[in-house]
């Protein structure tokens, strides 16, 4: 899970490897775009919001559990979980990963979904069939099961007692530029070529 020390700025995080690493599935002119524009202009817009508020000082982290659920303070939610979801995004992907996991979390998946082919489908089916912007997440929930969910918007599952172990951005920012409106593309070009599920265990609780 990303770690972000809390201080009066927060700061755009390096990428994990360079912009080009991840075609021919997310193009470099993709992350341009939605790792130099919007994830950036979540990050600036929240340092704007956050000024001189009882949120100032505290990490990306307790800002997105502390304004969930609070309409007027919704702006500082969408921006603080949209950086914190798009970091999370970057850190569980990697230049040869995909295919299938190993070790605990393939027995986890294979407990809770029957086999990595039924979680792959059902992952791949609530990814394609969400409706709008959002996220895709494999997360943990506090009794250890393992279970697919969408989220609206910047909505994510630490505002929801939920370890996210995996996510998708499947806002059409993600994407468009490489495959236009073929979603499932993307979703197939990430579950066999992307995903690092290495990084998806380590958060294993």
């Amino acid at each position: 899970m990303p770690q972000i020390e809390a201080k009066a700025a927060f700061t755009l995080p390096k990428l994990p490897y360079d912009a080009g690493s991840l075609e021919p599935v997310i193009s470099a002119r993709t992350i341009s775009f939605h790792y130099g524009k919007h994830h950036a202009g979540y990050v600036n817009t929240l340092n704007k919001l956050v000024d001189g508020t009882a949120f100032a000082g505290m990490s990306l982290e307790q800002i997105v559990v502390q304004a969930s659920g609070k309409p007027a303070v919704r702006p500082i939610f969408n921006s603080a979980a949209q950086a914190w979801n798009h970091e999370f995004y970057w850190q569980g992907m990697r230049a040869g990963g995909g295919g299938e996991p190993t070790g605990r979390l393939k027995s986890a998946i294979e407990r809770d979904f029957g086999t990595f082919g039924d979680f792959r489908e059902g992952f791949a089916k609530a990814a394609t069939g969400k409706f709008g912007s959002g996220w895709v997440w494999l997360v943990e929930e506090t009794n250890g099961t393992l279970k697919i969910v969408a989220t609206d918007d910047a909505d994510t599952p630490l505002a929801h007692r939920q370890k996210p172990l995996l996510t998708l951005d499947v806002w059409e920012h993600a994407y468009y530029l490489d495959v236009q409106n073929r979603r499932p593309d993307y979703i197939a070009g990430w579950l066999e070529k992307l995903v690092d599920w290495r990084s998806a265990e380590r958060l294993l609780g």
